[in-house]
């Protein structure tokens, strides 16, 4: 029996291990500047502001993925971004679902109060998001996301609230 128990706490105390150091890591980088692909960060604090006319969004076709942080809360994450007749869109998968509105919750965040800084390529964009449910740019924009990722964003994936899509609006 001693043997036993003794081998259960061994084990329980090898499963602190990584919870520990997990937990760590995630703790460390919610104060980092930006965060990283396992883990949200901190505000956005470093990189220049941008300021002057709307940019040429084009670029980001060949960027893989930029920083996102919302105002309220202040939080970053990595995710993609896609740029479609000029203007610039960010969007949300699995959010049909009740895994992805617990795992995701900076959509639900964004759709209430849509102030958000975007830092790409070492500079940050103040921009508002605005929550894109139906219309005739929808079929652009999924051709735009499906050409760039492995995605399934479709239309009606958009409309039916399985993606949450939207666009990264000038602010003010």
């Amino acid at each position: 029996m001693q043997i036993a128990k003794n081998t259960i706490i061994v084990i329980l105390c090898l499963l602190l291990i990584p919870i520990t150091a997990v937990t760590t890591a995630a703790v460390k980088q919610s104060f980092a500047d930006g965060s990283n692909f396992v883990f949200s960060g901190g505000p956005l604090v470093d990189g220049q502001l941008y300021s002057g006319p709307e940019p040429d969004w084009s670029f980001v076709n060949d960027i893989p993925t930029i920083e996102l942080q919302l105002i309220d809360p202040p939080a970053t994450r990595t995710i993609w971004t896609v740029e479609h007749a000029g203007k610039l869109y960010v969007w949300s998968g699995y959010m049909g679902t009740t895994i992805g509105r617990i795992w995701k919750q900076w959509p639900l965040q964004a759709e209430a109060d849509g102030r958000a800084l975007l830092r790409i390529d070492g500079i940050r964009y103040e921009r508002q998001l605005r929550r894109i449910k139906s219309g005739p740019e929808l079929d652009g924009i999924a051709s735009a996301i499906t050409g760039k990722y492995p995605s399934r964003t479709t239309r009606s994936a958009v409309e039916n609230g399985d993606v949450w899509l939207f666009e990264a609006e000038p602010r003010g």
